[in-house]
């Protein structure tokens, strides 16, 4: 059902539904050839865009009144400038809509990120070099599920090293984006996952994992490496968008995810300069006909 439907935002990825579904409390549902998808606790439910096919103002109204039994009006969670047009064809000046800055996905061109070409991209390629400099020893290779194993264990460290690095909190067995790609892990060919990693006098330095998201965009869920390693981040970049423009030549985008209002990740993201922005808004249904306008807008 979601490939029934060109989504290039991340939510919409059945990957990223099935590994993140238990932190987010997702409830799934079939309504005829539409995909129902609930997020966020049962007493304050937050929905998806109905995907899929059939009559969409029938599923609409299903996840209003699912909304209404817990005394609630239907809220929609990363709702797309497309899907804010068909809901004011549909239901025009019933929503009240508030963009979320900090789900904006970021999309780039493949083919440039693969190539590192223009002006723009001028300090990647330095970053690139600097790595092929100082590691003379490296190799990258597609990721299967035998080196999967070696990624598991190198995100371990990064986290450990993240939090030594930046005094954050207790130590903890592993942290949400950990449980989430254990989950990935686990599933990895059912889920039409794939990777790449970096390796230097063959340990894992760096990884990143991702899968189809609609016919013309890629989804890049994971992308760890070591920082002190100089580079890395650059250079698995580069690799793996190689990797995919090479399996799926029609592939045009990369969407690298949002940034979760993390100031650090926004500038790294900004930083590649995106080819495009997925902007998302959340919508309340007010039934009053005049919800244009006010603190949502």
């Amino acid at each position: 059902m979601l490939h029934m439907s060109v989504q290039r935002a991340c939510d919409y990825n059945f990957a990223n539904l099935f590994m993140w579904g238990p932190l987010f409390h997702a409830r799934i549902a079939r309504m005829g050839g539409r995909l129902a998808v609930q997020v966020g606790h049962p007493t304050a439910p937050a929905y998806l865009w109905p995907t899929g096919g059939g009559d969409l103002k029938e599923a609409l109204l299903a996840l209003e009144a699912d909304a209404a039994e817990w005394d609630r009006p239907l809220r929609l969670a990363a709702v797309t400038e497309q899907h804010r047009e068909q809901l004011e064809a549909l239901f025009p000046g019933q929503f009240r809509y508030q963009q979320t800055p900090d789900e904006f996905d970021y999309l780039y061109e493949a083919n440039r990120l693969a190539e590192l070409t223009g002006r723009k991209l001028h300090a990647k390629r330095n970053h690139v070099n600097r790595f092929l400099k100082e590691n003379p020893g490296w190799t990258y290779e597609e990721l299967t599920s035998g080196s999967l194993p070696e990624c598991l264990a190198m995100d371990r460290q990064w986290y450990l090293r993240t939090l030594e690095r930046e005094g954050q909190g207790e130590e903890r067995e592993v942290n949400d984006e950990g449980l989430a790609l254990r989950r990935a892990a686990e599933n990895f060919s059912a889920l039409g996952l794939e990777g790449g990693l970096l390796r230097v006098y063959g340990e894992v330095v760096a990884f990143t994992i991702g899968s189809v998201l609609s016919r013309d965009t890629f989804d890049v869920h994971y992308e760890k490496a070591y920082s002190e390693l100089q580079g890395a981040y650059a250079m698995i970049n580069r690799c793996f968008a190689g990797q995919v423009r090479q399996k799926h030549p029609e592939i045009v985008y990369l969407n690298r995810e949002n940034d979760m209002g993390l100031e650090g990740l926004r500038r790294a993201k900004q930083s590649y300069y995106p080819d495009l922005m997925v902007v998302k808004y959340s919508a309340v249904k007010t039934n009053s006909g005049q919800g244009g306008k006010g603190r949502y807008d």
